[in-house]
Order: structure tokens, then C-alpha cells, then sequence
């Protein structure tokens, strides 16, 4: 799965830099570094209100549609995944972690096992 962007986004290439550091020439309009990016107490403070689409994918099943149309109440899909086999955790689709189900105050969750590292 691939995303496309069809806008550019200027990142600074460290989150340790003051703002008062960063090159004014970076924004539109000859806008000051200090205008345009607010002193923070964390430096991450910035993303912590951004939405990403977070899916804890068990398993996988390939069927024909005509199953898929018989397929009534109490039917069973039978998914690529044995038992206690590790979910993947996707964020925005791509894989970041696996882990396991647990079930808390009644509520399903996955608890983190591993961070997947992506190469390239």
C-alpha cells in the first residue's frame, strides 16, 4: 500500500532546534520563524491533537463472493492466523507494531509486543 502526497511538507531536520534558529526563508510570505512555529514546552507537543488511523488486524481470508453471500449468523471465517499468534498493528497503514489481545474492563485492546522497524 502506497500514499500519495500531492503537497510539500517543510520538516525541520531536527525537533532539538530553538525556534528562533530555523530559516525564515522557509516560510511563505517572509513570515518569522517565531510567528510561525510557537515556542513549546515539548518539542513533540506539536502532534500530540494530530488524528492517525490506528487498525489491529487479526487475521486474513481469501473467499469467493458466493460464500461470502451464503455466509448467515454463527458462520465461521477462518483466518490465516493460529491461536495466540501476534496481531499487526497498523498506523495510517503501515505496519508499526505486533502484540497481543487482552481484554480490559471489558473492553478489547491489543498490548504492544514488538516495534516493527521499517527498512529503507
Amino acid at each position: 500500500m502506497t500514499t500519495e502526497s500531492s503537497s510539500q511538507e517543510l520538516i525541520p531536520s531536527s525537533f532539538d532546534m530553538p525556534a528562533e534558529e530555523f530559516d525564515e526563508s522557509l516560510f511563505p510570505g517572509g513570515e518569522p520563524a517565531s510567528a510561525a512555529v510557537p515556542p513549546l514546552g515539548d518539542p513533540m507537543e506539536a502532534v500530540f491533537d494530530v488524528p492517525v488511523k490506528v487498525k489491529a488486524v487479526l487475521g486474513g481470508a481469501r473467499i469467493h463472493v458466493g460464500e461470502l453471500i451464503r455466509m448467515r449468523s454463527g458462520s465461521v471465517v477462518e483466518l490465516d492466523r493460529r491461536v495466540g499468534e501476534p496481531v499487526d498493528v497498523f498506523v495510517n497503514d503501515l505496519l508499526i507494531a505486533r502484540g497481543e489481545l487482552v481484554i480490559i474492563d471489558g473492553s478489547l485492546g491489543v498490548t504492544l509486543t514488538e516495534i516493527v522497524k521499517q527498512e529503507g
